[in-house]
């Protein structure tokens, strides 16, 4: 595994993916090594070279005395960036590796491709509570801190039934030198980067968890606000360690901000919902006078909407009928009756919806839409 000295530590890293492929970093969170993305790196490394490093003092990265800043830590993310032979990388962090990253993007803005900041904040207030952490873990080590972790690191409704993520949280916790511990609490503690948030310009998403006690909605919401440009997602499901809660959907988040631009992605979710057939008729019937409505179609509607990960296809499917019923655009109504079918809902299930929009819609404007589902179907069965 390669090792990179920087300012007294051996900063342990690792790689996987394509070589020759764009860089992308990850940087853990507090208390966690490089396995804490293990959810995410099969999908990750398929589109490019992956990075891990754990922070000094944690996992295979050795400690130093304090005291440590977030300037410190950034520049340890910059050292493995050299080691490696890379001007530019994106970079992912959750948490402490959040704040690192942010401070990389807004003090090294031509070594940032495109930025992902996960439950984190430009300040965590109040300092006394980051020096009392730090002097338990002083005085105790940090076994201590496992069942206040696992209550902010997952949701309440987490089920954790045979321990396995318990165990998991401890192995990684068990390896974090104490002294390293505390100065990343002091760290983050003196920190407060909100005067440079209008210094980063690479393209920003910010991911929150719903449940997050940490880093909650409302602040991933004002991080997203003060960065020009950013995007923001709320995963509902999720606490604090968000990509290990809920990986699929923080993954997906991810890939689409790193990866696909929005018309790319807005074609493939179309057609995986509409089909082919429809999205081939409907470019090949494009004019000239027509192109930048389709192109805003494309990009805005499926490629930034229909791909945000905060709600699953089925369900964005429910709200489109409803929608379309209640506004009685019954010629696309057939249409995304079909794609419900695609996105896995049952006939029954779609049903459902329409007797729902009798109540609220009008029982003449429900009485099409069953008219339309029931032809919609009925081809499908075919």
């Amino acid at each position: 595994m390669p090792v990179v000295a920087h300012e007294g530590a051996n900063i342990h890293y690792e790689t996987q993916g394509p070589a020759g492929a764009p860089v992308l970093v990850l940087a853990n969170s507090l208390g966690t090594t490089t396995a804490m993305w293990d959810e995410q790196l099969t999908a990750l490394s398929q589109r490019f070279l992956v990075v891990r490093y754990d922070h000094r003092g944690h996992g295979r990265s050795s400690a130093t005395p304090g005291p440590y800043t977030i300037e410190l830590l950034g520049a340890d993310c910059l050292a493995v960036l050299d080691d490696l032979g890379a001007a530019r990388a994106s970079l992912c962090g959750l948490s402490i590796g959040g704040a690192v990253a942010l401070w990389v993007a807004a003090h090294a803005p031509d070594r940032v491709e495109r930025l992902v900041l996960c439950c984190t904040r430009p300040a965590f207030p109040p300092p006394e509570q980051w020096a009392d952490r730090a002097a338990l873990v002083r005085a105790q080590g940090t076994a201590p801190l496992l069942d206040v972790l696992m209550g902010r690191w997952f949701s309440p409704s987490f089920e954790d039934t045979d321990g396995a993520m318990r165990r998991r949280v401890d192995g990684m916790l068990r390896t974090v030198d104490p002294e390293a511990y505390a100065g990343c609490c002091e760290a983050l503690g003196a920190m407060d980067q909100t005067a440079v948030l209008a210094a980063v310009v690479a393209p920003t998403l910010v991911v929150g968890g719903a449940h997050d006690p940490v880093s909650p909605p409302a602040d991933a919401a004002a991080l997203a606000t003060g960065i020009a440009g950013s995007a923001l997602v709320v995963l509902s499901g999720a606490a604090h360690l968000a990509n290990i809660e809920q990986p699929a959907r923080f993954t997906e988040a991810v890939l689409s901000h790193l990866a696909d631009p929005p018309a790319i992605r807005g074609d493939r979710v179309r057609r995986s919902v509409l089909g082919d057939e429809h999205v081939d008729r409907a470019a090949a019937g494009a004019t000239e006078f027509t192109a930048g409505f389709q192109d805003l179609v494309e990009r805005t509607a499926w490629g930034e909407i229909w791909t945000r990960p905060g709600l699953d296809p089925a369900t964005r499917s429910c709200i489109t009928l409803s929608m379309l019923v209640a506004l009685g655009h019954f010629d696309e109504l057939e249409f995304h009756i079909r794609g419900a079918r695609r996105n896995g809902l049952t006939g029954a299930q779609i049903a459902e919806v329409l007797l729902q929009t009798a109540i609220y819609c009008g029982f003449p404007a429900a009485n099409r839409a069953f008219a339309v589902a029931r032809r919609a179907l009925h081809e499908r069965d075919d």
